[in-house]
């Protein structure tokens, strides 16, 4: 490694997680602990210390990698609790999400084309809507079949009577069959509910939902979230800082993707300012490819041809929740002239993780998902650690790289307009 690449000892990092309910400081640990575990491994030091004082959750890092040492601070796009606002539905009214989820994705003719790139994350948007109706029917043939037990217990009664006694219990069992039935798809189907840490079913649908209920538009609280964190990069501009790094996660991809068009629109970025986007498994083309997602599209036709940053796309074949490889601008149709990014490469799980990791973690869909920001027994050139606390701008890291052969890079979308 050059020393003309050993520049960086002050880096802002802006972390954009993607659709999660779960408090920041979750990340904060994440970070710490598997910072520890890359460090072990790869040779480095590395320490995380919290930022209490600070308005905005963030946190601190201090690294000594390749003799130099690097402060770097980081601070998350809260929208947390955006997340568990819109998870906040009754069962009746999941259910209703998902008849409007897949109604939207199937007329608009998207799922098809998505499911023309990569089948791994279609998989998953069609595992809640299965999941939830298997629920369903579990739901109504137990209900079903315990009421029928009551109905003929009682009509067995009504048999060994008589008269008018035996008509009213032939109407009582009646009663009490479609109550029970009822009762028990309530309480089954509340089972399955509590039990959804696990299974991934309300969680993903409601994930789904939240970007498909408007088309691809932002919804507008969130919109407002992503206007004052804006707000917060462009004043680290103003900061003693070698690199400010914007990463995007997930979801958080297309609403970093956003942020950074509209400051650079804005002209907000200083002249020679060290600006990176790096996205980890996106899934741009969930929302991108929808019939109201104008802007998103506007955006990453901007964000392409700009030279004011240095944008890398991350992916991996082996992330099934992703869409891996793909190029998100190019499959949404809306290549600029004078393309130059994302560059797009893998992080190539099944070699940058042992044998016997990846044999641990390969059938951990979600976990799997997370581990871009996770440390990896057998690195390769993809480091999380090294690129957001490491003494090298992500520009000069991946210089001369070579995009991935395998990525995707032809239009896809049916719908390619953009914002007037």
């Amino acid at each position: 490694m050059s020393e003309q690449k050993k520049r960086v000892r002050m880096r802002r990092v802006f972390h954009i997680p993607g659709y999660d309910p779960i408090p920041p400081r979750r990340y904060r640990e994440l970070y710490r602990k598997e910072s520890a575990a890359q460090a072990a491994i790869s040779g480095y030091q590395i320490t995380v210390q919290a930022n209490p004082g600070s308005e905005t959750f963030g946190w601190s890092v201090h690294a000594r990698i390749d003799d130099a040492d690097v402060q770097a601070g980081i601070d998350m796009l809260v929208w947390s609790d955006i997340v568990r606002d819109s998870m906040a539905q009754s069962i009746p009214a999941t259910y209703l999400q998902l008849l409007q989820t897949a109604w939207i994705y199937i007329s608009s003719g998207a799922l098809r084309r998505l499911m023309w790139m990569r089948k791994g994350p279609v998989i998953a948007a069609l595992y809640p809507v299965g999941m939830l109706l298997l629920q369903l029917l579990v739901a109504v043939l137990l209900g079903g079949l315990l009421g029928n037990l009551v109905q003929t217990g009682v009509l067995w009664l009504a048999g060994m009577t008589g008269g008018v006694i035996a008509v009213m219990l032939s109407w009582l069992g009646l009663l009490l069959k479609f109550a029970l039935w009822l009762a028990v798809i309530v309480m089954v189907l509340r089972w399955f509910k509590a039990r959804d840490g696990k299974l991934f079913a309300y969680y993903l649908m409601h994930d789904y939902a939240f970007s498909a209920r408007l088309r691809g538009r932002t919804p507008p609280a969130l919109k407002e979230r992503m206007a004052a964190f804006a707000d917060q990069i462009a004043a680290a501009f103003t900061d003693d800082v070698d690199e400010v790094l914007v990463v995007g996660h997930s979801s958080g991809a297309h609403l970093a993707i956003s942020i950074l068009a509209d400051l650079i629109r804005q002209r907000r970025v200083p002249q020679g300012a060290k600006l990176a986007l790096l996205t980890l498994g996106q899934v741009v083309p969930m929302v991108s490819f929808l019939p109201k997602a104008e802007q998103l599209r506007t955006d990453l036709a901007f964000l392409a041809s700009q030279d004011a940053l240095t944008w890398v796309d991350v992916t991996a074949p082996g992330d099934g929740c992703s869409f891996a490889l793909c190029d998100p601008v190019a499959v949404t149709g809306v290549t600029p002239p004078g393309k130059r990014w994302p560059l797009v490469i893998s992080a190539a799980f099944t070699q940058s993780l042992s044998p016997e990791r990846w044999k641990a973690l390969r059938w951990r869909f979600f976990r799997l998902h997370f581990q871009y920001l996770c440390a990896f027994d057998r690195p390769k050139d993809y480091d999380y650690f090294q690129i957001t606390a490491g003494p090298v701008t992500l520009a000069d890291r991946f210089d001369g790289r070579p995009p991935s052969k395998s990525r995707i890079d032809v239009p896809v979308s049916k719908y390619t307009s953009l914002a007037p």
